[in-house]
């Protein structure tokens, strides 16, 4: 699997912003040599094919290194994100990877490398959510908005805007035609969809929060406490993701894809 270079992550470090700064306990300057060791064990744990057992090995300490300089050096970058989502999938823990690699597409939806391992994480699960009708019927309808990345669908919104003013500005000094006056409308429908897109998507963002089960095997009830009856017949597995609906002290009440909810322990996930 492709990893990124330290200097790449270390550059985005900048932008993690003052909270991140001012929760910051490793000082800056150790970042770029606990970066190098922990891709130096990712590529050496990748080189040992007949010893499972040393990669294993390799494999977790490239990820306490990714995360010391996630959680102690207060980096939030797609790339690092990447990183720690491919030592965890080589791991074969399955849940973490789809985490991370969620957290990567989250701040970088456009990157193929991110989107292509997410799908073969999520071809790895056990468990085989189906999305709801009305979901699948709204993702063919709209495709659009569920098929590009909210960078993406900026960029073309502002390109559909610039075509529009730009054949106004024709319009205004040629005078009127209907290749001109057919270009000008097909811009403003294009450019209004992505538009309600774009805030449709980022006020999404603000408001939703998504999770992935880490634990192997997680029994979801119908209450937050272990004497509430099974929501299900069968416990829900690693790599299995939801939506977060709230929290209560110990518990997240979740609904899944299909749009059936429930309650789990909240040791038993992570949120996006």
């Amino acid at each position: 699997m492709k990893i990124h270079t330290a200097l790449i992550l270390l550059l985005a470090a900048t932008l993690t912003g003052p909270t991140a700064l001012a929760a910051e306990r490793l000082p800056r300057e150790q970042l770029p040599a606990l970066l190098e060791e922990a891709n130096a064990a990712f590529q050496e744990a990748n080189a040992l094919v007949n010893n499972p057992d040393r990669s294993r090995r390799l494999y977790e300490k490239a990820i306490l290194l990714y995360e010391k300089v996630i959680d102690g050096g207060g980096v939030r970058n797609a790339k690092l994100y990447y990183n720690l989502a491919n030592a965890y999938l080589l791991k074969e823990d399955v849940g973490r990877a789809i985490l991370n690699y969620r957290r990567a597409e989250q701040l970088d939806g456009s990157d193929i490398n991110i989107r292509k391992n997410l799908a073969f994480a999520r071809s790895r699960r056990i468990d085989k959510v189906d999305v709801g009708t009305e979901r699948r019927v709204l993702e063919t309808l709209f495709f659009w908005h569920y098929d590009f990345s909210l960078k993406t669908k900026f960029l073309l919104t502002c390109l559909f805007f610039g075509a529009l003013c730009v054949t106004l500005t024709v319009r205004l000094w040629l005078g009127r035609g209907p290749a001109k006056s057919t270009v000008a409308v097909l811009s403003a429908v294009l450019c209004l969809a992505f538009l309600i897109s774009v805030l449709i998507e980022s006020r999404r963002r603000a408001q939703t929060h998504y999770g992935v089960l880490t634990a192997t095997e997680v029994v979801a009830r119908q209450g937050d406490g272990p004497n509430y009856p099974p929501s299900f017949k069968d416990p829900l597995h690693a790599g299995t993701e939801f939506e977060l609906i709230e929290q209560r002290p110990g518990w997240m009440h979740i609904r899944l894809s299909d749009g059936a909810d429930a309650w789990i322990p909240d040791d038993t996930a992570g949120l996006v």
